[in-house]
């Protein structure tokens, strides 16, 4: 019995050092710029996307419901250096929608990028900075700028931000 156990496991050994193992995961890129038209075209909303330099790559694009049923623009980034920013814009936001997308996180402030003035919010626990532009009114759209990433690096961000026509 024994013997056969051994036999068994030295199958298995072999089995496994014969079994490639995949190193790392790598998505393909998403095309941003297809749906940000057709959200653009559908909405009329003005939103945008940043033009960025090579090496950033973007992982995610959605338009989706979110809190209070808002409808939500998101795109997702991922920069040379593995950080992460995200850009969540939708018309009419509450403060429910804004807390929910910077993860409850906490006033840091103000600060000035691309001509506007965001709100720092910090989640220290979660690792997330998030820069926070608030539509004036109900018809304005409200931009979150959101991720891994230092404010530093989000407000390069921003200040790549270009508006999406709809054509």
């Amino acid at each position: 019995m024994i013997i056969s156990l051994a036999v068994i496991l030295a199958f298995v050994a072999v089995w496994v050092a014969l079994v490639p193992r995949v190193n790392g995961i790598s998505q393909p890129s998403v095309d941003v710029a297809a749906v940000a038209k057709q959200v653009a075209r559908d909405t009329g909303w003005k939103i945008e996307v940043p033009v960025l330099p090579a090496g950033w790559r973007a992982n995610a694009v959605r338009f989706v419901r979110s809190t209070d049923g808002l409808q939500t623009w998101h795109a997702g980034y991922v920069s040379p250096d593995d950080q992460y920013i995200a850009i969540e814009q939708t018309q009419g936001a509450t403060s429910t929608w804004v807390a929910a997308q910077t993860n409850r996180g906490r006033d840091e402030g103000t600060l000035q990028a691309a001509g506007r003035t965001w709100e720092k919010i910090r989640r220290g626990d979660k690792v997330q900075n998030s820069l926070v532009h608030r539509g004036a009114g109900p018809k304005d759209v409200t931009t979150i700028l959101t991720g891994t990433a230092p404010y530093d690096e989000l407000v390069t961000f921003a200040e790549r931000l270009r508006p999406v026509t709809a054509g």
